[in-house]
């Protein structure tokens, strides 16, 4: 009867550490000395690397950065390609679901904000962006399977130019 019992808690503390590994990060990702530094020798190429992305060839105002944080690095990158090709990108990471219009934020975004490291308005506050995000390990993507999650959105800039926003950890 307590050998059950055990069997039961143990595996109730197992399944929590898989929901807690297939999770979205909080927030506020601060704590720690290293929160809210910024990798100054890491851009671009090193965010795409990351997050195993190809920075398409007409792609305009790309710009990346990585944050340093307590447990784990945030990697940004951010681009403006064709609509078509910004769709393809959107589908890789489709893993929880298609793109999905996201409504503005109704709070501001304090300043010091990710993207704003990168000059750029946070996306989630944006209108008529549209969002994925997935957990790459729990959708058996081999190609990232040391990100724990990444997220992509898409701003329609005009008829010829999306913005991409990508964030992963």
């Amino acid at each position: 009867m307590i050998a059950a019992r055990l069997g039961r808690v143990m595996g109730a503390v197992a399944l929590l550490g898989l929901l807690g590994a297939c999770s979205t990060a909080p927030d506020d990702r601060s704590g720690g000395s290293r929160s809210r530094e910024w990798d100054k020798q890491a851009g671009a190429p090193e965010a795409a690397a990351f997050m195993k992305v190809d920075v398409p060839a007409d792609a305009t105002e790309v710009k990346g950065a990585r944050q340093l944080n307590f447990q784990d690095d945030s990697y940004l990158l951010s681009f403006a390609t064709s609509p078509e090709v910004a769709e393809a990108i959107g589908k890789q990471f489709e893993g929880q679901g298609p793109l999905e219009a996201k409504a503005p934020l109704a709070t501001p975004i304090p300043p010091g904000t990710p993207f704003a490291h990168l000059g750029l308005a946070e996306p989630d506050t944006l209108r008529g962006v549209r969002w994925a995000g997935v957990c790459p390990p729990c959708v058996k993507d081999e190609q990232r399977r040391h990100i724990q999650w990444i997220e992509v959105y898409l701003q329609q800039l005009d008829a010829d130019r999306t913005r991409v926003y990508l964030r992963a950890w």
